[in-house]
């Protein structure tokens, strides 16, 4: 490819005063075409539009606002170029703050995480939280937390401005169990990344990008309680590099109540995607379920950390893959070896049963004495 032609054509199409453009992802079919690519990009002016594009290295890629993009018609075929969708948060609305009952929350007593903390804590297992952010003072995460990535504002901490990210990290790694609560592993060590706004809501770009930081920061565990209907090859092709570096994905389902569909990324193959019940045993009704689904666990009513040192009631299919990922944690510091393939079959056949479902009996809730128990006897 004529990469000096590429950079001069995506420059002018930056520099067009259109006001259709919007964000897209832009990836390069061919490993020497983005490198090219990157070696003239550096040597550009600083006063260039080119100067706001936003590199992705773990798809070979880049995001910029671009108007409609035939000016790039001529390099098909060498570049792939996709809309940078919005992606959203899988929780309910947050309801008022509540007082913390001390002790074990339902949800981590559920999946049996309480008898496992003799053998395993989960110590020193890095888990990327890709969210909102994290409220860095809550007493009950203080030991959990390593320093994350902000990519809003890359200048800044990852501080949660939502709550979101704050309340999946207690339930993965909460470790105040004395004066508040604990979470499924609470010797785990979360790394939250914001990508995710004051609503709720981001751009697959930095989705990515958070993505990509974890693999590079060699998370063990990605946790991504989020989704969205629309399939993005670029997200495809980040949580496929991600899988092959041997990290874990752990994906919320959705919270749309659907018999035979969940949201992206949790239905890419190389996710666990969860499915939420309630303290029946049941789906919780808002779940989506179904055949994609990997794993059920709690997510109905969780009660967690949030914003300035309080606790907060949740439901959504977020909350249940919270409680994945620190059952994950708790797998992988009794046994540091296992690749994500491995993880998922152990996990998919360690499964309670679940109340009153029709199911097939290969799909059940998750429990993590279980879990244990198959590894060691494998």
């Amino acid at each position: 490819m004529d990469t000096a032609a590429f950079i001069r054509s995506l420059q002018d199409t930056m520099a067009c005063a259109d006001p259709t453009a919007t964000k897209r992802i832009v990836r390069f079919q061919h490993v020497s075409d983005y490198r090219r690519f990157l070696q003239q990009l550096s040597e550009i002016p600083s006063d260039s539009p080119l100067k706001q594009v936003k590199q992705i290295s773990i798809i070979r890629g880049l995001s910029c606002t671009l108007p409609a993009v035939e000016t790039l018609e001529q390099f098909a075929g060498r570049v792939w170029i996709e809309k940078d969708c919005k992606i959203s948060v899988h929780a309910a609305p947050a309801q008022k703050s509540i007082s913390m009952e001390k002790g074990i929350p339902w949800g981590v007593q559920q999946i049996k995480a309480p008898q496992a903390w003799g053998a395993t804590t989960g110590h020193k297992v890095k888990i990327g939280v890709i969210d909102t952010g994290i409220d860095f003072n809550h007493p009950d995460l203080k030991q959990s937390l390593s320093r994350g990535i902000n990519l809003l504002n890359r200048s800044m901490l990852p501080h949660d401005d939502n709550g979101h990210g704050t309340h999946i990290a207690g339930t993965i790694a909460a470790a105040n169990q004395l004066q508040g609560m604990i979470g499924v592993a609470p010797r785990a060590l979360i790394s939250p990344v914001k990508a995710f706004d004051h609503n709720g809501s981001a751009f697959v770009s930095d989705i990515i990008l958070g993505i990509d930081w974890c693999v590079r920061n060699r998370m063990d565990v990605i946790n991504m309680s989020f989704g969205m209907k629309t399939r993005s090859k670029a997200l495809l092709g980040a949580v496929v590099n991600a899988h092959n570096a041997g990290v874990i994905i752990v994906a919320s389902s959705g919270n749309d109540g659907k018999r035979r569909s969940v949201d992206y990324p949790a239905r890419y193959p190389q996710t666990i995607a969860v499915g939420a019940t309630n303290k029946l045993r049941r789906i919780a009704p808002f779940s989506n379920r179904g055949a994609y689904i990997d794993v059920y666990a709690p997510g109905e009513k969780i009660v967690s950390t949030w914003l300035k040192g309080k606790y907060n009631e949740m439901s959504g299919t977020s909350m249940a893959t919270s409680h994945v990922s620190g059952a994950i944690a708790l797998l992988l510091a009794l046994k540091p070896g296992l690749s994500p393939t491995e993880i998922k079959a152990i996990i998919k056949r360690s499964v309670q049963p679940l109340r009153g479902s029709k199911a097939r009996r290969t799909i059940g809730e998750l429990d993590v004495m279980r879990i244990l128990q198959a590894v060691e006897k494998s």
